[in-house]
């Protein structure tokens, strides 16, 4: 089953490293589009949300794919909620919202 718009996504890029959490736009051979914040941030994210403190909006990201190693949907277990479940655990609210 294909990744489509609209769903949580992990996306883990090279040079430099970094890994974002968000909702996907777009993939294309150009690249992707995705509204995301980065992966270290979301627990912080969450809890300023959560206690309706400031917090940094998601960001509207076009990542080249040269750049891309990896796009992963965010799925959980049954052990283990996925970040969007906890998200809306924690908040209340849908992860769309934002």
């Amino acid at each position: 089953m294909k990744i489509a718009p609209g769903e949580a996504v992990i996306a883990v890029l090279h040079t430099p490293r970094e890994k974002l959490f968000g909702i996907l736009d777009e993939i294309s051979a150009a690249g992707i589009s995705l509204r995301a914040i980065e992966l270290s941030y979301f627990d912080d994210w969450v809890g300023s949300i959560a206690e309706g403190e400031q917090y940094l909006p998601m960001s509207d990201y076009f990542v080249p794919m040269w750049r891309v190693e990896r796009v992963t949907r965010d799925e959980g277990t049954l052990d283990a909620p996925s970040l969007s479940e906890h998200f809306e655990k924690r908040t209340g609210k849908n992860l769309g919202e934002f």
